[in-house]
């Protein structure tokens, strides 16, 4: 049966490059046995969502998104929902790509990054899913938030990720702590921050290094709760991270590992941001759906650390049923039934 690719995709992300090459990618991943489709995004909200979802229930064997992290979220966004979901392929053609960084894909040339799809080799990738949305690289509350939103979509295309650093600087100076509460696996945060993030990959705003342990497919977040706000802290804490994440360490940061995540706000607003964009306010749960995405990726160039091997992936699962069946021969033993069926045996 022949495989069918639709390649949805954003025509104002970055400068327009995908225009130009998309007739030779056609052509790269029609050689790669697929026949392949392209959709262009629209001005109509969830344009790509929804294209994303149609072609999926339509049977489509490989979606790919077309454009920046936005464009990305939207498609996982509509496929990420459903029982049988295609194989995902990334084309960045935005400002930052943080999530094709994490998968090595080329992010200057989108006839590169379509032979890496060519290629085939994938992985199952963890996201995230706060109420009825789903993300796959952050959700953050606190200064990231107001980061995002200062920046005018005109900037980001014109300068790129210089328009971010230029919108940091700016609003450096304006930090203030937010009082929040953070339940997570096996612990809480109540306190004041300038803000959290809950990372998927090593990625976050172009930067590496803030998550230098990042597994991309263990089921977990990294949590990252920065508690300081003083500005010249804040600004020590950078270095840190640019000097090869030394921050994680540091009693101003608070970094584990975690499943889930519940933020509470406690006296001012606390905005989520999901992916970049606007997600809500809190009170907000977030899960990991483990390995919920099966995504072509650059296998030989991301680090044998960030994926989980089949084996040590067998073995986790393993672990977790029998910790499932113990807590429910224990649950059995405690039930008041079995108690009184016990205590009729014992009488008989």
């Amino acid at each position: 049966m022949q495989k069918r690719c639709r390649i949805i995709y954003n025509p104002t992300s970055g400068r327009e490059a995908m225009k130009y090459d998309l007739v030779n990618i056609l052509n790269i991943l029609e050689r790669a046995g697929y026949e392949t489709s392209a959709f262009q995004t629209t001005s109509e909200p969830n344009s790509a969502r929804n294209e994303a979802k149609r072609v999926a229930r339509a049977g489509f064997n490989l979606v790919i998104a077309a454009g920046g992290d936005g464009t990305i979220n939207e498609v996982v966004n509509g496929i990420a929902p459903l029982k049988h979901r295609p194989k995902m392929g990334i084309i960045p053609a935005g400002t930052t790509n943080d999530y094709a960084r994490a998968l090595r894909i080329p992010r200057e040339s989108p006839i590169e990054a379509a032979k890496v799809i060519a290629n085939g080799k994938t992985v199952k990738m963890d996201i995230g899913q706060a109420g009825k949305k789903y993300f796959v690289n952050i959700a953050a509350g606190g200064l990231l938030t107001e980061l995002t939103y200062g920046v005018p979509s005109e900037y980001k295309s014109l300068f790129g990720y210089l328009a971010y650093l230029v919108k940091g600087a700016e609003l450096l100076p304006r930090i203030k702590p937010i009082k929040m509460r953070l339940q997570y696996d096996g612990g809480e945060f109540d306190g004041t921050a300038s803000m959290f993030f809950l990372a998927l990959t090593n990625s976050v705003g172009g930067f590496e290094q803030i998550v230098p342990d990042a597994s991309l497919d263990d089921g977990k977040f990294t949590l990252i709760v920065v508690k300081t706000s003083n500005l010249v802290e804040i600004l020590q804490l950078i270095t840190m991270v640019l000097n090869g994440g030394k921050h994680i360490n540091d009693p101003r940061i608070l970094y584990v590992k975690t499943s889930k995540l519940i933020a509470h706000p406690v006296d001012d607003k606390l905005m989520i941001n999901i992916d970049g964009e606007y997600g809500g306010d809190a009170p907000m749960a977030f899960r990991n759906l483990k390995q919920h995405i099966e995504m072509l990726a650059n296998i030989d160039e991301i680090p044998a650390t960030a994926i989980t091997s089949p084996i040590e992936d067998a073995q986790e699962d393993a672990r977790e049923h029998f910790v499932a069946e113990m807590e429910g021969i224990a649950k059995q033993e405690k039930s008041p039934v079995n108690k009184i069926t016990d205590q009729t045996a014992n009488k008989e």
